[in-house]
């Protein structure tokens, strides 16, 4: 699962993404205030499922590369195409995916890479594939969450280091490292990202992909508005 990228004659005409996913016993743990630990880390790896899907089907995407050392994860994420990277630096977020570039870039050094959250249950192709043709001119960009606080997705151009500083309130932090900020009406299955019981009640909505759509309907709707959601 972990070999390397093919090498081809266009190597930037595309973009390869790198997905971040945590463990799933520690993954989306605002999620079990709405959804209980049994059903939080299967919601999880459905979101992950469905996002990773989605995006291999847009034709602006080459590949993916799941950075996870979850074993579960990895299995069901490689059969649906995706090149899993063990998180060998183990040292948070962004060294994991700063980790996936040079993975990708192994391979193919002059790869555009994109960086895309696990957790978007609602993913569309075409939506993702606006996205990171408004990208392109930059030499780097990102996409700020619904919430415009945190980041959805960060680009780094061939030759151009991605420099990920995820996490938290990421989106200023993208904007003083000199990343172009992305403004975009019609992507917000881009930006729906899923922390807590409100946001997947939001992102049914837009409409889930089939892998969530299987585990929210086995369980019912999750409650908006608890305590701590």
């Amino acid at each position: 699962m972990d070999g390397e990228f093919a090498t081809d004659t266009d190597p930037t005409s595309r973009w390869s993404l790198v997905v971040p996913l945590k463990p799933l016993r520690l993954a989306k743990s605002r999620l079990a205030v709405a959804a209980g630990e049994t059903l939080r880390p299967r919601l999880a790896l459905a979101f992950a499922q469905d996002t990773v899907a989605a995006a291999l089907a847009c034709p602006a995407v080459r590949d993916v590369a799941v950075v996870t050392d979850d074993p579960t994860a990895a299995a069901e994420l490689a059969a649906l195409g995706a090149r899993i990277v063990p998180d060998s630096p183990a040292d948070g977020l962004n060294a994991a995916l700063a980790h996936g570039a040079r993975a990708v870039r192994a391979g193919r050094p002059r790869a555009a890479v994109a960086v895309l959250n696990a957790d978007l249950p609602a993913l569309r192709p075409a939506e993702l594939g606006a996205v990171l043709a408004a990208a392109e001119p930059f030499p780097r960009a990102f996409l700020a969450d619904a919430a415009e606080i945190g980041t959805t997705l960060l680009t780094a151009a061939a030759g151009t280091e991605l420099n990920p500083a995820f996490g938290g309130p990421s989106r200023l932090r993208h904007l003083s490292s000199g990343a172009v900020e992305i403004v975009l009406a019609g992507v917000d299955s881009v930006r729906r990202d899923v922390d807590t019981g409100a946001d997947l009640l939001v992102a049914a909505e837009l409409g889930l992909g089939p892998h969530t759509a299987l585990r929210y309907a086995a369980h019912g709707p999750l409650p908006a508005h608890r305590p701590g959601i």
